[in-house]
């Protein structure tokens, strides 16, 4: 009786643990996303010179749906993406705007995860380059006495 019971309950458990698997569905007219190039070097460039701290990542959507970019997230807050945000045709192409905040010094490598609905999604582009500090100047301001402060006698 025992070994009729276990059996039963060993069949309810395997047939239970079968059909409850997700189906996945694999959707053929998916968008697709595909950059230009996924890596822009900068170069270097001077401390402060904020047109070079920009560039554009040209992509285009080459599946069968409309591409809809629901994220683009820099890899710290120095870098700042900025993406259409209306839905990208089959075939067109759209435009990714990144930029650096060149107030620091020194080489940087840094990615932006772009997160959409594309069968390839997430995809990572990067940017490089260096920045040279800018030169200080010698002369510091001169510093007027104030009338109201109190003068020592």
């Amino acid at each position: 009786m025992k070994k009729i019971y276990f059996l039963t309950l060993i069949i309810f458990i395997t047939s239970n643990i079968i059909t409850a698997q997700e189906q996945i569905t694999i959707n053929y007219n998916a968008p697709i996303i595909t950059f230009e190039t996924e890596l822009i070097d900068l170069g270097t460039f001077m401390q402060y010179d904020d047109p070079s701290s920009k560039c554009e990542f040209t992509f285009t959507n080459t599946g069968k749906e409309p591409l809809i970019i629901s994220k683009a997230k820099g890899s710290c807050g120095c870098t700042v993406p900025s993406w259409p945000k209306e839905p990208i045709m089959s075939g067109e192409t759209g435009v990714i705007q990144v930029n650096y905040d060149e107030k620091r010094v020194g080489s940087f490598n840094k990615s932006i995860t772009i997160t959409s609905n594309a069968k390839n999604s997430p995809q990572i582009v990067k940017v490089k380059g260096k920045i040279l500090a800018a030169e200080k100047k010698d002369s510091q301001p001169i510093k007027k006495q104030s009338n109201l402060a109190p003068v020592a006698k």
